[in-house]
């Protein structure tokens, strides 16, 4: 990454940032939950919208970030491997998708 790159990254890291956490507090716990990907969709649209690839750069920095620490969490608490953690969400995912 170049400084230019970084110096445009950063300034809009604080407003994508919010974003990232209020599209968090919208999802955590909706129902149904098929509305999720729908919610999170809008926001990846009004980040393209307003900010361009750059926010949603790092809105994808930003909730992969997160992501992460909670998976590191969820295995420090249950006992489990991140990659046991893992490959619950992947085999989620699979059971999700086996209509196709």
């Amino acid at each position: 990454m170049d400084k230019e790159e970084e110096r445009r990254l950063a300034a809009l890291t604080p407003v994508i940032s919010r974003t990232t956490v209020d599209l968090l507090r919208q999802v955590v716990g909706l129902e149904p939950a098929e509305r999720i990907p729908e919610q999170a969709l809008d926001t990846a649209d009004r980040v393209l919208a307003e900010y361009g690839t750059d926010g949603l750069r790092i809105l994808t920095m930003s909730l992969t970030g997160w992501a992460a620490v909670l998976i590191e969490q969820d295995a420090k608490l249950s006992g489990r491997t991140n990659e046991a953690v893992l490959d619950d969400i992947d085999l989620t995912c699979m059971e999700a998708n086996a209509e196709g």
